[in-house]
């Protein structure tokens, strides 16, 4: 065989060869995406499937919650729904008679307009006096039970003169029927009645509420003015302990007795080794002997609280030492800026208390 012929049958073989790798990487590629074709759809099946049963449960979710809230509020309402079906029952049956009544009254069509008196306005009291008691509870709703029970006479009345035509039983019956229900309503809805322990604490805090408004009344009209250089005035107080009694309130002494007989006579003994000071120092200040830590009503004598008496002979530079003193120790109360304050602490003239504020306000700048 020649050679031409055996290239002719190698190229003839390498084709056929060509020819069968061409068509087994075809069919591996075809069976490739057919098989990531299959995973696809198996994967969105079963994304749909876990979507369909997130909806679902999602569903489901939402009917468990709607039933719980209805469920909720119905044991929450389990007294109120009974009266409102009672007055829906009571509104059904008086509405359509009193319109009938006021139609036939008036002669004509404004007469059916005559329910809104007799039933609405009873109502609209009615549950202004829920709400109120709900959304303010410290609020008196005195003044709406008033309507309620004015409204609900003016609906009664209305109903009996309607049933009178029919004699006294028909009227008593549609007078209690219009009525009947509005009552259930305020007995068990909007009254509801409290525990002994909540009546008790209600009490306390009337009573604690009452007394701080007649202590707070009394200290602004006992309270001391300060008067700026601007001409500005502002009420200054006398902070502390006091007690409220029909007679002044006073602060309580809380100092032992042997605590102020040792203060007395230690005092006693330093005015003894003191010398005498001039008439200027020891004179009377009257604002001194006003009784600042006694809050009275102005019918009672003004009674100021046990003192210490002050040494006579005390100057202004003990003044400035003591209230410097008092500004050391925390356990001592004074407000520098107020001379009511260092007045009252120290126990000194009221001149020397504002000399002392003004020092100190001019060093504190």
């Amino acid at each position: 065989m020649s050679t031409w012929a055996e290239n002719r049958r190698a190229d003839r073989i390498a084709d056929a060869e060509q020819r069968r790798a061409d068509a087994a990487a075809k069919l591996d590629r075809t069976l490739t995406a057919a098989a990531a074709q299959a995973e696809q759809r198996r994967a969105d099946q079963a994304a749909a499937a876990g979507l369909a049963k997130a909806r679902r449960a999602d569903r489901k979710a939402a009917r468990a919650a709607a039933f719980a809230r209805v469920t909720g509020w119905v044991d929450a309402n389990r007294v109120k729904l009974p009266i409102y079906l009672l007055a829906m029952v009571s509104a059904v049956m008086a509405i359509p008679a009193m319109a009938g009544y006021g139609q036939d009254t008036y002669g004509d069509w404004t007469g059916n307009a005559l329910p809104a008196l007799s039933e609405l306005g009873m109502w609209a009291f009615a549950l202004a006096v829920e709400v109120s008691a709900r959304r303010h509870p410290d609020r008196p709703t005195w003044a709406l039970k008033t309507g309620v029970w004015l409204f609900s006479g003016v609906g009664f009345a209305l109903n009996v003169l309607h049933g009178l035509h029919r004699g006294w039983d028909a009227a008593v019956v549609m007078g209690i029927v219009s009525v009947a229900g509005v009552i259930a309503h305020q007995i068990a809805v909007a009254s509801p009645r409290r525990s002994r322990a909540e009546r008790d604490e209600a009490k306390i805090e009337r009573q604690a509420t009452r007394k701080i408004a007649k202590v707070r009344t009394a200290a602004v009209r006992h309270a001391v003015a300060e008067i700026d250089e601007f001409g500005d005035a502002r009420l200054v107080f006398d902070a502390g302990h006091f007690t409220l009694t029909r007679r002044p309130l006073r602060r309580p002494t809380l100092t032992p007795v042997g605590e102020v007989l040792a203060d007395e006579i230690g005092t006693w003994l330093a005015t003894q080794d003191r010398p005498a000071a001039p008439a200027d120092q020891v004179e009377d200040d009257p604002i001194v002997d006003a009784p600042v830590q006694t809050l009275d009503h102005p019918d009672d004598q003004q009674e100021s609280t046990p003192t210490h008496p002050a040494p006579k002979v005390r100057t202004f530079e003990d003044a400035r030492a003591d209230f410097y003193a008092a500004l050391a120790d925390p356990t001592v109360e004074i407000n520098p800026k107020s001379a009511n304050s260092i007045r009252t602490t120290l126990r000194c003239k009221a001149e020397w208390a504002r000399k002392l504020r003004d020092e100190f306000k001019a060093n504190h700048q």
